[in-house]
């Protein structure tokens, strides 16, 4: 019997030890080193605020790269390496339209006056605020989509800010066209009534940090003239309105009556806001074929005045509907007409910041801009261009004006080859190839033929001190016996004749 109750004692012992190592087995492993018991498997460490930010960034740049919302965007900011100038060529001096500028100190003053605006709109329409507020507030993504960057604003914000800078849009727009009186406004108004005002708001809203959606202007004067039938309107006005910063023969002149208009904003303008819609007006005049032209080296494409009159080509001013429209044939270069004035450089700067950030649009004002820089280097090319009536400008010298086209110019993109003067620029170079060629041939030629009469003259006659005093003398009493041959003869023409 105790073998028997021993042998069951070890059974349940065993059966222990099995229970024992079955478990353990399913305990995490441990491990030593150096002396300490450390876990095998260590519990996953909580995020870092470091690790937590990059996520957000990587979920933010998932956010931005969906095409659609770059697809609308045209209202830009100036990039940096243009503004070497003063701030007054791209920041607006008088009023502020859109978010870009909204808070600007300088610019409180005339809010008095939007609201002022916006006031005689309802009052003449008999119209609730609540309308303009709701019609915009339906698009409001779709008009922050047209922005650079992030607009810090909330929703109720940036409708106020469209409707109230849209409607001051409208009416400046309107009562340039027609008349601010026929809208109401008294003669002595503080604002429409001056012309200097005017002239300084004009530069504002030509800025392109201050635009506007023109599909808002669309909307706020459907719901002004309460017809939705308004599209292509604006984009009139706004051509209207910006026309007289160019000469009378450079601008596209918006005319009722029987002149039809050069450039129709109904006609797919596809402008986005009034500063691209100028820039498409100013794009209508006839393109130049491209014809191909074969030569083994490529002719230099920059070329200044002086260079083109010694290679005989003649300058000509050509009458035409855009300051773009240079051409070039058979030896004459047909300039159009342009009127610079104290504007003109912001004007410039801001079609050339449009074209530098908007997607595939050409470069044309930068082309004419880089064009007239290679041309004119010093004021005496300015002097002359001013002669044939091709340049016109009020600044106080010629030397400001070659100062503002090497001033717009500095550190600009540029695509020579895109440039829709890039053939002109190979008919001129290859013409003055064809005319300074032959007579550079022949005065290197002539060079040679010298430098191998001197080295023949020195080895001939001056290889020796005393060949070189005899030449020398030789040469003294021939000048001598010149002169006394001179001198008879004058003396003998000179006597009275009996």
């Amino acid at each position: 019997m105790a073998a028997i109750r021993y042998k069951e004692l070890l059974g349940w012992h065993v059966i222990t030890l099995k229970l024992q190592e079955t478990m353990e087995s399913r305990l995490p492993k441990k491990s030593t080193y150096a002396g300490e018991i450390v876990p095998h498997h260590e519990p996953r460490s909580p995020k870092s605020e470091w690790v937590i930010s990059i996520e957000g960034k990587l979920e933010q740049g998932c956010q931005d790269n969906v095409p659609s919302l770059w697809a609308k965007l045209s209202i830009y900011q100036i990039p940096r390496y243009l503004k070497n100038g003063g701030d007054k060529d791209w920041v607006p001096q008088i009023v502020s339209l859109g978010p870009y500028h909204h808070c600007d100190e300088h610019l409180r003053h005339m809010e008095r006056h939007k609201w002022r605006c916006l006031h005689r709109i309802l009052e003449c329409s008999g119209q609730d605020i609540g309308l303009y507020l709701d019609s915009v507030k339906k698009v409001e993504d779709r008009a922050r989509a047209f922005y650079e960057g992030t607009i810090s604003m909330s929703c109720d914000e940036f409708v106020e800010m469209m409707v109230l800078d849209g409607c001051f849009v409208i009416e400046l727009l309107r009562g340039f066209a027609m008349g601010f009186e026929k809208l109401g406004y008294p003669c002595n108004d503080p604002v429409f009534s001056m012309r200097r005002s005017i002239l300084e708001i004009q530069r504002d809203v030509f800025m392109l940090e201050n635009q506007i959606p023109l599909f808002i202007l669309d909307r706020l004067l459907s719901l002004r003239l309460d017809d939705p039938d308004q599209k292509g309107r604006v984009a009139r006005l706004a051509i209207q309105f910006f026309n007289p910063l160019m000469s009378e023969d450079s601008g596209i002149f918006i005319k009722s009556g029987s002149k039809r208009l050069k450039f129709d904003p109904l006609d797919d303008h596809g402008g986005v806001h009034c500063l691209e819609v100028f820039w498409r007006s100013l794009l209508h005049f006839p393109k130049r074929s491209k014809t191909k032209q074969w030569f083994h080296s490529r002719p230099k494409l920059t070329f200044c005045l002086s260079k083109v009159c010694e290679a005989g080509i003649m300058i000509k001013r050509r009458y035409g509907n855009s300051f773009l429209d240079i051409r070039f044939k058979d030896g004459v270069l047909e300039i159009p007409k342009i009127v610079i004035h104290e504007g003109t450089r912001s004007l410039f700067l801001n079609l050339i910041a449009f074209e530098q950030s908007h997607f595939d649009c050409g470069n044309p004002i930068t082309s004419y801009v880089i064009f007239m820089h290679n041309l004119i280097n010093s004021p005496e090319d300015v002097q002359y261009l001013c002669e044939l009536k091709i340049i016109e400008h009020c600044l106080g010298s010629d030397v400001e004006v070659v100062d503002l086209f090497n001033r717009l110019c500095q550190e600009v993109a540029f695509d020579v080859e895109g440039s829709y003067l890039y053939f002109l620029r190979i008919d001129v170079a290859l013409y003055c190839l064809r005319i300074m060629l032959p007579f550079k041939m022949a005065t290197a030629a002539l060079v040679r033929k010298w430098h191998f009469w001197g080295a023949d003259l020195k080895k001939k006659y001056f290889n020796n001190p005393w060949s070189t005093i005899s030449v020398i003398a030789a040469s003294i009493l021939l000048v001598l016996t010149f002169t006394q041959t001179f001198y008879g003869v004058l003396t003998y023409h000179r006597q009275p004749r009996s």
